[in-house]
């Protein structure tokens, strides 16, 4: 199983969505599938997904955030025609922030938005790939030329981390700044991530829309967590964060996803709504109300 999953918010397509890629993707399985009820979005899909061994959560709960290219994901191809088949569907309904040709980094490779907002990368490769989809982040705007500093920071707060790669601009990359980070390729906690800055006039940021869900197993774990990266205190809710940069991350004991996928309508929804009054998720207590619910019923 993961320990940090990208966690993506729909307004209300995150079933067809989940249906798209897992069946685009081969090795991939439905983990599962709850209805949340009455959170202040109203019922909200939750699904829980595995992509040729990545896996994701999607989300149903309104339009209230809109995903966008600040976090894609790269899709290693051993092929051409790989990269070609991914990019015949995906940008179906959708549209290309890089048109599908060859670059100097790969002999085929395309940016593509899918009819979802999700955006992916298609590149083919000759190495050995080990992580078939790889979370990347773009570091745009006054977030711009961050993207090392960032990364080093990540790796200070998750064990398991290390920076593998670092790749920088010249001097002609214009507009990008020189010596800013083309492609950083790091591990959190034995997953590989990546991230690059862009200099370029983007219209978007790093929102709620795309965040990083990190599995704990103590509250200990969540505390440490959640003191290295919580910046922004208006964002803290129900166990969501803003870091410094801006990215958006969800701590949450590996027990709730259990809690989260009980059968028992009023049990799950005792869970939520105790759930949905905290800021920091208190673990204890969260069991607490579980446990005694299960005695009680």
């Amino acid at each position: 199983m993961s320990n940090i999953v990208p966690h993506l918010w729909f307004d209300t397509q995150a079933v067809q969505a989940s249906e798209l890629y897992l069946s685009l993707f081969p090795g991939s399985r439905l983990i599962s599938h709850t209805v949340i009820k009455d959170t202040p979005s109203g019922d909200c899909d939750f699904l829980d997904i595995e992509l040729a061994g990545q896996e994701f959560m999607l989300i149903s709960a309104g339009p209230y955030f809109t995903l966008n290219p600040s976090v894609s994901f790269l899709v290693a191809c051993a092929s051409k025609e790989e990269v070609d088949f991914f990019h015949t569907t995906l940008i179906e309904g959708g549209s290309e922030l890089m048109p599908l040709q060859s670059y100097d980094f790969s002999e085929r490779y395309a940016w593509v938005v899918d009819r979802f907002g999700v955006s992916w990368q298609l590149m083919y490769t000759f190495l050995p790939v080990a992580q078939k989809i790889t979370p990347t982040l773009m570091f745009v705007g006054e977030n711009c030329g961050k993207a090392e500093e960032a990364v080093n920071f990540y790796t200070t707060v998750f064990d398991g981390s290390s920076v593998d790669s670092v790749m920088h601009y010249g001097e002609d990359a214009f507009p990008d700044l020189p010596n800013s980070a083309q492609h950083i390729g790091f591990t959190l906690k034995g997953q590989q991530f990546a991230a690059m800055d862009s200099a370029y006039e983007h219209q978007f940021a790093f929102n709620e829309g795309i965040s990083l869900f990190v599995y704990t197993d103590t509250q200990e774990e969540i505390d440490k967590y959640w003191n290295a990266l919580s910046a922004v205190t208006e964002a803290e809710q129900c166990g969501w964060l803003k870091d410094k940069y801006g990215l958006s991350w969800q701590i949450s004991p590996r027990i709730m996803n259990e809690m989260m996928m009980d059968e028992n309508e009023e049990r799950l929804n005792a869970v939520t709504q105790c759930m949905l009054q905290m800021k920091k998720l208190d673990m204890n207590e969260l069991k607490r109300v579980y446990d005694q619910f299960t005695s009680a019923s």
